[in-house]
């Protein structure tokens, strides 16, 4: 579980295929000698497992699924990439509850300067849309922000300068994909109430408990 607060932006130092899979090398400022080998670590927003450290950078494996539901096929050596460590016990939530379980790709489609601020509008992919409320939170490339409005499948968001200080996101041009994780909360309560969902609730069963 992450808090989508990225810890250090890394750099792809190498990938390669590994049977199926690719293996990613990373380098990051991390202080590695607390890092175990099986940990989970996100990389741009998707869980990941350490499966080898190097001097100044750690290995993981990207499977088929993931590199089919996120954008990491895309990294090449060169590329900057958010890092965020596993949340501890005791650690402060900062941002909002985040898996690392990306739900879908997005696609940037306008971007422009507002004072000191950055205006993106990104459409969400159908896995993601439902779950998108105004001033809700949603997690962009392992990055927690909140949604400023929302139409349909396509949202805005506010890059303050500290966020476009440590992170990648201003970088981003129109036709940028990136990786999306909706806020499980919104999950559960989808579910919760939604009469499709087997065991959800709906009017009459709230009638039925005392509601009215």
């Amino acid at each position: 579980m992450f808090t989508g607060l990225v810890a250090d932006l890394g750099e792809v130092r190498a990938r390669k295929q590994a049977g199926e899979n690719w293996e990613l090398t990373l380098a990051t400022s991390f202080d590695l000698s607390t890092v175990e080998l099986g940990e989970s670590i996100a990389v741009d927003g998707a869980c990941l497992t350490v499966t080898r450290l190097e001097s100044g950078a750690f290995c993981v494996d990207a499977s088929p699924e993931t590199l089919q539901k996120t954008t990491l096929g895309d990294r090449r050596p060169g590329d900057r990439v958010h890092l965020e460590r596993a949340l501890r016990v005791g650690d402060r939530l900062g941002g909002h509850l985040v898996l690392g379980h990306v739900d879908g790709v997005g696609v940037v489609r306008s971007r422009r300067k507002d004072k000191n601020a950055w205006l993106f509008e990104v459409d969400a992919p159908p896995e993601v849309a439902p779950y998108l409320i105004d001033k809700g939170s949603v997690c962009v490339d392992g990055v927690s922000l909140t949604l400023n409005s929302v139409a349909g499948a396509r949202f805005s968001l506010a890059i303050i300068p500290f966020t476009s200080d440590k992170t990648k996101l201003t970088d981003y041009q129109v036709g940028q994909r990136v990786n999306l994780e909706a806020d499980v909360l919104g999950k559960y309560v989808r579910k919760f109430v939604d009469p499709q969902a087997t065991g959800g609730l709906d009017l009459a069963k709230l009638a039925r408990f005392g509601f009215q």
